[in-house]
């Protein structure tokens, strides 16, 4: 029997957790979640982990087994996720994959791209730019540059606008001009569902869950990891927002504010990625629903 990666997308607060766990109990297999930000062991609230009960119920990969201190990208999950990959196929004949990182999943399910080599004058333009006009002068610049890929890039990232932005110098052409030139031969096949909801339902869902978050302890979360602020890892959204609030540029309300309005536009740009991925594509319901009709389409 061929070996089948099951995918679960969508955007943010849409309920992949949820349906993934109904998968894989149901198939009593294993998850591999490829969401950036769950990586980091000393981020939990900001990031909506699955909860511990969640996680006992499946076992779960890829969720806080690196810590801020250590850089981490789409090319250490690919090798690794592959290197998973291979030993879970040894005991189950589906694996199931979720998570709203779009370079995370592209990287395991079809290899990333090449990309030119950057020289040194690219980097210290970048980095030039970025001193003197901060995160707002490198979205602009990418704005310019590349709009087709400022279009669904997460623009709160600066490492993501760095990059771009580098390999457009380097290259004299936009950073997504490189993109899915290839996709490499991988020794299982995957079928991807994209969860979606109308977005008034959606952004509904959004400021619950940064409600829940906020009574959690957030804020005191993001408190603790005020002295690493600088750390690439820590560039997202769920904890810039109360940065801001700690070195007094804006109030408490003012911050849960904008973590809420944040994934919002976060969520828009996954949508925009995830138009473009072969799946199938339904609106999600009832949990019991939605599994069902998933595992209708699993073939």
């Amino acid at each position: 029997m061929s070996k089948r990666l099951i995918y679960v997308a969508g955007p943010t607060a849409v309920g992949k957790t949820a349906l993934s766990v109904a998968l894989a109990q149901h198939y009593q297999t294993e998850i591999i979640s490829c969401d950036a930000r769950q990586v980091y062991r000393e981020m939990t609230l900001g990031t909506a982990v699955p909860t511990p009960e969640e996680q006992q119920r499946v076992p779960h990969h890829f969720i806080q087994h690196r810590s801020i201190h250590s850089p981490y990208g789409a090319g250490d999950f690919e090798k690794e996720g592959l290197k998973l990959l291979k030993r879970l196929f040894q005991k189950h004949d589906l694996v199931v994959m979720v998570g709203g990182s779009g370079l995370y999943a592209k990287a395991l399910l079809e290899g990333l791209d090449d990309f030119p080599t950057v020289n040194q004058t690219a980097i210290n333009i970048v980095s030039q730019l970025y001193k003197r006009s901060g995160i707002a002068g490198l979205q602009k610049a990418l704005e310019e540059k590349d709009p087709d890929y400022y279009a669904v890039v997460d623009r709160q990232n600066p490492r993501r606008l760095v990059r771009a932005l580098e390999v457009c110098e380097a290259a004299d052409k936009p950073y997504s001009s490189f993109l899915r030139k290839t996709v490499k031969e991988r020794f299982f096949k995957t079928q991807t569902f994209c969860l979606t909801r109308p977005r008034a339902a959606l952004y509904d869902r959004i400021n619950q869950r940064v409600d829940q978050m906020v009574a959690m302890g957030l804020q005191a979360e993001a408190q603790s990891l005020f002295p690493h602020r600088k750390l690439p890892a820590l560039q997202t959204v769920g904890y810039q927002e109360w940065f801001s609030h700690f070195e007094g540029k804006t109030t408490a309300e003012q911050a849960i504010a904008e973590i809420k309005k944040n994934p919002r536009r976060y969520a828009k740009r996954q949508l925009t990625w995830l138009k473009n991925i072969k799946s199938k594509k339904f609106e999600t319901g009832e949990k019991d629903e939605t599994l069902q009709h998933v595992l209708a389409l699993i073939k």
